[in-house]
């Protein structure tokens, strides 16, 4: 086999999930040329990827359909050996479906795995990790060696982090799509205050810099830099490299951290690790409430609310658990 097309279109931390096969594509057939499709906005976490051959980018926002045909078209002209589709909508398994490729491989889940000549049934109650259930989808197409997600920030984003990291600091990434999956913003104020000796650096997505700046106005600790939506990935990535610890929820800045070996500190409100989706890092470690509670977890990928109203898998916290 010598050409390979991995689709995941999905959001940030999906992508950085799906690393791993381009690691173990590489790895197994040495000289073969590796693309990956995503969804546009997405792009830069693959920069200047040493193991890529091509980035393919779906924009999705205007004209989704209009660019999905355009897509089909460019795939169909590549004629790949292997299309593995990582995603289980019926968008990129109609892509899939049409792509041409000599053999085409998914998950069982998809609409359109009629098409695959290799499928596999995804389950989140087995103990696996979600980088564990990806790589299966290559277990007819090489060995049983495991890696770990990757991405490769360059001289150029050390280059433009650093300035920060003259002395030692910490980084908390406090925002998170879902809100349930967001430990509450006066928890880490609390965390902020007890951590009084330390420089702190917020980051985050553009949309993230408003709920920085209330963090940082309500905190004792005025050594805070709030650098949301001022990075981009890769650069973010760097700057936790070289971090004293990282805070994180269980969202895409916690695959980030995963993808360079940052130290972690990963807090789980809602959600569980036995969902497949804890940190990676060497140095991790993942904080959730000691206690049972019969509503947690209340969803595989977090509320807008919580549904009890009291929130308590992230208010009962015990944040000096999570001091260093």
């Amino acid at each position: 086999m010598k050409k390979f097309l991995i689709i995941q279109t999905a959001f940030i931390g999906d992508v950085i999930l799906a690393t791993p096969l381009i690691e173990k594509l590489h790895d197994y057939y040495k000289d073969a040329e590796i693309d990956f499709l995503l969804r546009k906005g997405n792009e830069t976490l693959l920069e200047n990827h040493p193991k890529l051959n091509n980035v393919l980018i779906w924009d999705k926002k205007n004209s989704k359909y209009k660019n999905l045909f355009k897509l089909i078209g460019q795939i169909r002209k590549q004629e790949y050996d292997l299309v593995i589709n990582i995603q289980r909508f019926a968008s990129t398994g109609f892509l899939t479906w049409l792509s041409k490729a000599k053999q085409k491989v998914g998950f069982e889940q998809n609409p359109f795995s009629f098409c695959y000549d290799n499928k596999y049934k995804v389950f989140f109650d087995e103990g696996k990790h979600e980088t564990e259930r990806n790589l299966q989808l290559l277990a007819d197409y090489g060995d049983i060696v495991y890696f770990k997600p990757k991405l490769y920030p360059t001289e150029q984003n050390y280059k433009n982090i650093s300035e920060l990291i003259t002395d030692e600091f910490v980084t908390i990434a406090p925002a998170s799509v879902w809100y349930t999956k967001q430990f509450h913003k006066s928890k880490w104020i609390e965390l902020i205050n007890k951590l009084s000796n330390k420089k702190i650096i917020l980051i985050g997505a553009p949309s993230d810099e408003k709920l920085c700046d209330e963090i940082i106005s309500k905190s004792e600790n005025k050594n805070i830099l709030n650098l949301a939506g001022k990075l981009s990935f890769l650069d973010s990535a760097e700057l936790m490299k070289h971090a004293k610890m990282n805070y994180v929820n269980d969202s895409a800045p916690m695959h980030l951290a995963s993808a360079v070996n940052a130290p972690t500190t990963a807090v789980f409100c809602s959600t569980i690790t036995d969902f497949g989706f804890e940190p990676l890092s060497d140095n991790s470690k993942v904080i959730e409430i000691e206690t049972v509670l019969d509503c947690r977890p209340c969803g595989l990928h977090g509320k807008k609310a919580c549904p009890e109203g009291h929130f308590d898998c992230a208010m009962k916290i015990n944040v000096n658990k999570m001091l260093i």
